[in-house]
């Protein structure tokens, strides 16, 4: 059973007769009759009595009303696809930071939500790293993080670049040094971010270069519990620029110019190369590619 043989079963109710109902359909008689047999010979029924004028039979009537229902529903869907193409609808699933989560997604979530209102979306934590599997594994329909590595499985397009800096209390002995270096830091404890994080990485990095041992008294999974345990003057953290404006703003934290650290990293939209792109995913990616690099970057 196919779409055109119930549209033509519908037409030959109307029409009461094969001829007819083939000039509106663009088929041959021929054509109209072998439909209808195909129909009759798969529910092993006579559904048209063919005498003149054609009508449909007791099964017949039975079948057309089922028939117009899926016809219906058929139109329905092309009508709801057709206004997906102008009306992008859907549900996305983010993958994404704890601190971008916090502080840059509701800047683009707000915009994003007033636009399109038929666009759901649900928000995962995680570290950049996991963004990357979950990506590729269908877990995660979009990623935003850090772009840490080349996957031909996985399209990455940079947003906005982001520094990891020294932070500490303004009671901390560091917050009165001058023109501190990364030697500076030998033996001062450090809460740092998990090894799993593009942040903890990155610093495992510059100390090894600079044969440096560091004292990491505390591994937290997010920036957020960093920041709390510096605060209270617990110990110097590394941790992402953009992470730290309001407390910068209201000086609860300080950063500690390093020039080791002055390295930028880029932030990006991160998704699988091979996966359908539907219409909310489609405008979402339009929307953050469309965006300047400043509606990304913290202004406080």
């Amino acid at each position: 059973m196919n779409i055109s043989q119930l549209e033509t079963l519908l037409t030959i109710s109307k029409t009461k007769s094969f001829r007819k109902a083939g000039e509106l359909l663009n088929l041959t008689q021929p054509a109209v009759s072998a439909q209808i047999k195909s129909l009759e010979d798969e529910f092993k029924t006579i559904l048209v009595d063919r005498n003149q004028p054609v009508t449909l039979t007791d099964r017949g009537q039975v079948f057309l009303q089922h028939s117009e229902r899926i016809l219906d529903i058929v139109e329905e869907l092309k009508q709801k696809l057709s206004d997906m193409e102008h009306i992008p609808q859907g549900h996305i699933v983010l993958g994404t930071t704890t601190s971008i989560a916090i502080q840059i997604l509701p800047r683009i979530l707000s915009y994003f939500q007033d636009q399109f209102p038929l666009i759901k979306t649900t928000i995962q934590s995680m570290a950049s790293s996991q963004i990357y599997q979950n990506v590729e594994n269908g877990l995660v329909d979009i990623g935003i993080g850090y772009i840490i590595e080349r996957n031909p499985q996985i399209h990455a397009s940079a947003l906005y670049y982001d520094t990891f800096e020294l932070v500490v209390s303004p009671l901390h002995p560091l917050a009165q040094t001058r023109n501190p270096g990364l030697k500076d830091l030998q033996g001062v404890p450090l809460i740092l971010l998990s090894p799993d994080t593009v942040g903890r990485r990155f610093v495992e990095s510059v100390f090894k270069q600079h044969q440096i041992e560091p004292n990491v008294v505390m591994e937290l999974s997010s920036s957020e519990e960093v920041k709390r345990l510096v605060e209270i003057n617990l110990g110097a953290a590394i941790i992402s620029k953009q992470s730290i404006t309001r407390e910068l703003r209201l000086g609860t934290l300080r950063i500690v110019p390093i020039i080791e650290l002055e390295v930028t990293h880029p932030v990006g939209v991160i998704y699988k190369s091979s996966r359908y792109i539907n219409s909310a995913m489609q405008q979402f990616l339009n929307d953050l590619k469309g965006m300047p690099e400043t509606h990304f970057i913290s202004s406080e």
